[in-house]
């Protein structure tokens, strides 16, 4: 499905040769990913080209090659993921073509390394004119929908889309992490965080140890992290959290009141994309508390709302991207402050895309950050670029304190 403009381009700067056909990762499905030889895109007025340094993937990315009605719709909504779309929206790339109107419009030059925003706003409906581009009523997203992602050799930059420098010092999974980092920063920004604030993180995967980076950064009296898996706990305190709970074996909503005179969080994250993570902050909230909802949630989720309103009066907000974050996640990431190399885990090689699902959805927690890295090449074995197991079980639902992205 081609995504480039029908005007014709100005003038291209030089740059080395850019080949015909690429490999790319193609969506014909729920379950139904294939790997394919596709003409590389041709950039139009206005857009770049960018080679594909990495690509991360999301718990969304698994969900919907998984099937869930967020994106392929049922008897409520209609499907909002596109077939013969490339997937892949937590980017990274080199600039290699493009015409001076959108290097100038830029900033760069070829050769310089960008990220892209996961939205391709219309910057023409309501909440684009008020400013709320991230909410864009059309909602072209690469990867899913209207615009092509970034598992393929090279991925087209629109002329709507927004992007952001990025050091090239930084390594390709590294660089690409911005994304997660800048939607974690915008649910922190969401729950308005205050210097004597508990703040509870459901989640030590990559949106939660990113939550808990940019809660660091507000400096509240007491961060908590909640998990399953002590590998990740323990990173999460490497992180920023002060304190970590493993839920598997411990009361978290018992050990959270206990540590606030009987009263419970101040604010409460939910990073997990599991049912049980959203009854489990109300109850441990205290009244007039703040719940910020970021997971994207596979199976429906059911609760009390009396808890919300008659019990608590909450303030339950919902967070969406990374608006205005982008900026001071990619600092955070430059500042090499994070401990990237524990968190960006596993990279694989395009052929090996569906190996890299596999792991994202291993319930067992035998990954934390998993990216596709298209200049690598696939080993005989099929093996990631890490020492770590690499087989995995099925994607399953995964406890209440997993990672949403």
């Amino acid at each position: 499905m081609s995504t480039t403009t029908t005007d014709a381009p100005t003038t291209t700067p030089a740059t080395a040769a850019v080949p015909t056909t690429m490999r790319a990762v193609v969506v014909h499905g729920p379950g139904d990913y294939r790997l394919e030889e596709r003409p590389v895109p041709q950039p139009g007025r206005g857009e770049l080209l960018l080679r594909t340094d990495a690509v991360g993937i999301c718990a969304s990315d698994l969900k919907c090659y998984h099937g869930a009605a967020k994106f392929w719709g049922d008897e409520h909504r209609p499907a909002w993921a596109e077939a013969d779309r490339v997937p892949g929206h937590e980017f990274v790339g080199t600039v290699v073509a493009g015409d001076h109107t959108a290097l100038a419009k830029r900033g760069v030059t070829l050769g310089d390394r960008i990220a892209c925003e996961q939205i391709v706003p219309c910057w023409e409906c309501r909440y684009c004119l008020e400013g709320a581009y991230w909410m864009c009523n059309v909602h072209d997203m690469f990867g899913f929908k209207g615009f092509d992602g970034a598992m393929a050799e090279y991925v087209l930059v629109p002329s709507g889309a927004l992007t952001h420098p990025v050091d090239r010092a930084l390594t390709a999974q590294v660089a690409a992490f911005a994304e997660p980092l800048s939607c974690a920063f915008h649910a922190v920004e969401r729950g308005d965080i205050r210097f004597g604030d508990t703040v509870v993180i459901a989640g030590a995967g990559p949106i939660g140890l990113s939550a808990i980076a940019g809660a660091r950064q507000k400096n509240p009296l007491r961060i908590i992290a909640l998990d399953v898996v002590d590998d990740k706990l323990a990173l999460a305190r490497r992180v920023g959290a002060d304190l970590t709970i493993n839920i598997a074996h411990e009361d978290a909503v018992a050990r959270v009141k206990e540590l606030t005179d009987g009263y419970g969080a101040d604010v409460y994250i939910e990073a997990t994309g599991h049912p049980s993570a959203v009854p489990q902050g109300l109850a441990l909230l205290r009244k007039l508390g703040t719940f910020v909802e970021y997971s994207v949630f596979k199976d429906a989720v059911s609760v009390d709302w009396s808890i919300i309103s008659d019990d608590k009066e909450l303030d339950v907000r919902g967070a969406h991207l990374g608006p205005h974050t982008w900026p001071a996640a990619i600092k955070l990431l430059e500042s090499g402050t994070l401990p990237m190399d524990d968190i960006c885990t596993h990279q694989f090689p395009l052929e090996d895309f569906q190996q890299a699902l596999d792991l994202v959805g291993d319930s067992a927690g035998a990954s934390v950050k998993v990216s596709i890295v298209p200049s690598l090449s696939a080993p005989t074995t099929s093996a990631p670029t890490t020492s770590a197991p690499t087989t995995s079980a099925p994607a399953a639902s995964a406890p209440a304190a997993s990672a949403r992205d």
